[in-house]
């Protein structure tokens, strides 16, 4: 219990009852959804301590959370976690575990993201932008243009989580945004996918808190080394 703050403790209570609130409020049937929900929260806040163990779990709730956009048509978004996240949030979870800050393996030595990097990040984004966008259509993924910009979001979002940059966590603030839209947009047709909406609505609380607290860290690691 002394592992998180008080407000971090604050943060996670409130992403399990909104959670849970509009769960039972619009859903009550797929309990898989409200687990993954749980789930991603809690990954979100243990990547916001560095520890290895969230990108753990960020596997799992990639491929759960293929399968429930599998289940709701949203095929990019199987594709893209199924097929892009949790190889990468593997690739990831390798490299936090081989970069621990100063052999404590409970938290990962914050890395650097320098501008020529960055440059062929987003041109590397782009490509795999353009590329989904006509494997998105020929699968006649539901809401086109949103589901494609989330595979530009989650590409950034997965490959600065792997370069281990505090930026990482505004990438997939950036991509609950878009997330958030496109499950409102299947709520509008189905009033249990709201349940959903909740669950990106707790991720992007929980990001915004991540970028803060990697920054803090990145600071932190800085003076004690």
């Amino acid at each position: 219990m002394k592992y998180f703050s008080r407000f971090e403790k604050g943060l996670w209570l409130s992403s399990v009852s909104v959670i849970l609130l509009l769960f039972f409020a619009f859903d009550r049937q797929n309990w898989l959804t409200m687990m993954a929900s749980l789930l991603g929260v809690t990954s979100i806040l243990l990547n916001a301590k560095g520890n290895p163990v969230g990108q753990a779990l960020m596997i799992v709730f990639g491929l759960v959370y293929g399968w429930i956009s599998f289940d709701c048509a949203y095929y990019g978004e199987m594709i893209t976690y199924v097929g892009m996240t949790v190889p990468m949030a593997v690739a990831a979870l390798v490299s936090w575990l081989r970069h621990p800050f100063k052999g404590n393996r409970a938290q990962v030595a914050v890395g650097r993201v320098g501008r020529r990097e960055a440059a062929l990040m987003f041109g590397l984004a782009a490509g795999v932008t353009v590329g989904f966008y006509f494997i998105l259509r020929a699968f006649g993924t539901a809401n086109l243009l949103p589901s494609t910009l989330s595979v530009t979001t989650s590409f950034v979002a997965v490959y600065l989580t792997w370069r281990r940059s505090p930026y990482f966590s505004l990438a997939y603030a950036a991509n609950d945004v878009v997330l958030i839209l496109l499950w409102l947009l299947a709520g509008i047709k189905n009033l249990s996918y709201l349940s959903v909406v909740g669950c990106f609505l707790a991720f992007l609380a929980n990001d915004l808190y991540a970028f803060i607290a990697w920054r803090r860290m990145e600071k932190k690691q800085s003076l004690e080394a």
